[in-house]
């Protein structure tokens, strides 16, 4: 790889939208969070409270004061989300759905946490009293819960994919940046060392120029390939419909056969176009994450995807490929010997090609209704079945000019490098060529499942009011849901989209506008 100089990275957005513009308008007279240890030093909490017009970080005496947590989404992913903060202070409870287990169970374990339905009256009632907000929702409703945490100028953590729309992606980057708050996505395979390592090696060249990325999963594991059900069914007396529905067009509600699993909540959302993103926006988040950060990839050029099976406009197919193309770019690394006026040094990276694969071919009898066949070229794996005896259900693969590398996981922890002239891979921790290739990418210190630590960073990077300490924050994370969410708009198109990035628009195909920033039902907008 060549390298130069290269200054900071930045983000241009020509012609920004109404809402874009009212943010920029409206925002700038809003303080950025308040930084604790400088009231400390200063002993003048209420003063500083006063002239920074916030109360967020103001409350503790120092750094390793306790922050008031706000969970909002407690079933499911939010179980564990909620509990990977259990070291502070739990102070709210939020779920449209007082009738599910984890509501029983979560409410138990915080006796002390106020509980909400609501998100708008929690926030309202208790943003005083709130640090931090964690939002494990359904997909269509991560950018709204999440922008009104954010311009209350809360911390928030998300889980992945950050958004369900292109435009609120890059709605709720600008915001981040602008109110310089903590932020973090839930895609919690960025917290391991193995792909940290990863990241760095392939950056410095162990394998050269990368021109092909393949990358496939084990999802769909709900049901897709649906049209909507016909009839109506009464909503449970636990659940408010309206609110989870959020800026969703309402539709009637329908339980299905399954009481857990049910036709829309609380988990078969993901397969519905106007509420989840399908398997790619399940699963990309975590499976492209390594690459999309060793590549420096960016704004693709071209989004091409091909539907196994049945494609309608309720709901995403049971398998799908799809095709991204990467132009030259630049990424940038830091110098080993940085100076007063250079930090970094530029890469140049050639095009690359990155093929996703999920699901596979009808098979209504099999789980997700597919025959989990859509996997990469017999040819390009054939050494990792030499290694593993078949071909994982979910991996990543990067071939370069100088060798390959091949993740055999959701999360990129782990990996292992074949280089070229050699007969197998070997895992990277037993692979010579690593020793020449230095640390330099900062490592996550905390302990615990990679769901925790991932969620210690995002507090700890709070408690020192330091944005850039969170690897995933939506600075980064944002540019990584674009991407993958091109993908599903290509799918509901039906057909290639050229893309211009920095405008936001499929020059080639004025149809997939709705799709990438959505209409969303009345009183459902964009804080």
């Amino acid at each position: 790889m060549e390298h130069a100089i290269e200054h900071v990275y930045s983000v241009h957005v020509s012609k920004p939208s109404e809402d874009l513009l009212s943010l920029k308008a409206g925002e700038t007279a809003v303080s950025s969070p308040v930084d604790r240890r400088k009231f400390i030093k200063t002993g003048s909490l209420a003063a500083g409270a006063l002239a920074f017009g916030g109360p967020a970080f103001v409350r503790g005496q120092n750094l390793n004061s306790k922050l008031n947590i706000a969970c909002i989404g407690v079933g499911g992913k939010g179980r564990s989300d909620t509990d990977s903060c259990a070291g502070e202070n739990i102070v709210a409870l939020c779920d449209v759905d007082t009738g599910s287990e984890a509501y029983a169970t979560q409410t138990k374990k915080y006796p002390d946490a106020k509980f909400y339905k609501d998100f708008r009256q929690m926030l309202e009632q208790m943003g005083d009293r709130i640090d931090a907000v964690t939002v494990s929702t359904p997909d269509h409703m991560h950018a709204i819960v999440a922008s009104m945490a954010m311009k209350r100028n809360k911390a928030v953590f998300c889980q992945k994919p950050l958004t369900q729309t292109i435009y609120e992606a890059r709605y709720l980057r600008e915001m981040a940046r602008k109110r310089k708050l903590v932020t973090q996505m839930g895609n919690q395979g960025s917290a391991a060392d193995g792909l940290r390592r990863a990241v760095e090696t392939i950056q410095d060249g162990l394998i050269g120029q990368v021109h092909e990325v393949h990358v496939w999963t084990n999802r769909p594991v709900w049901p897709q390939a649906m049209e909507r059900p016909t009839g109506e069914d009464p909503v449970p007396s636990t659940l408010d419909w309206e609110i989870w529905l959020g800026p969703a067009p309402m539709r009637p509600y329908k339980a299905g056969s399954n009481p857990k699993a049910g036709v829309y909540e609380p988990f078969n959302w993901r397969g519905w176009q106007d509420f989840g993103t399908g398997a790619l926006g399940d699963m990309a988040c975590h499976t492209v994450n390594m690459p999309f950060r060793a590549l420096d990839l960016d704004h693709p050029a071209e989004i091409e995807a091909m539907p196994f099976g049945q494609m309608n406009k309720e709901s995403y197919p049971v398998g799908s490929k799809i095709r991204f193309a990467f132009p030259k770019r630049q990424g940038r690394i830091p110098l080993e010997h940085p100076h007063l006026f250079h930090h970094y040094k530029k890469i140049e990276h050639d095009a690359v090609t990155l093929w996703w694969y999920d699901g596979g071919q009808p098979a209504p009898a099999l789980r997700g209704g597919h025959d989990l066949t859509n996997k990469p070229p017999v040819e390009l794996t054939a050494d990792i079945v030499a290694l593993l005896g078949k071909v994982p259900d979910s991996g990543c693969l990067l071939i370069g000019d100088g060798g390959t590398v091949f993740t055999p996981d959701d999360y990129g922890t782990n990996f292992f490098v074949k280089l070229k002239g050699e007969e197998k891979f070997v895992n990277y921790l037993k692979h010579p060529a690593m020793a020449q290739y230095p640390e330099r990418i900062p490592r996550n210190r905390h302990t615990g499942t990679g769901v925790q630590a991932h969620a210690q960073e995002w507090l700890e990077a709070i408690k020192a009011n330091k944005p850039e300490m969170c690897y995933s924050r939506f600075d980064v994370a944002a540019r990584l849901t674009e991407i993958m969410l091109l993908g599903c708009v290509s799918l509901r198109v039906g057909q290639k989209i050229e893309w211009d990035g920095p405008k936001m628009v499929a020059k080639n195909c004025p149809q997939a506008a709705p799709f990438i920033r959505r209409q969303n039902r009345a009183g459902w907008d964009l804080s």
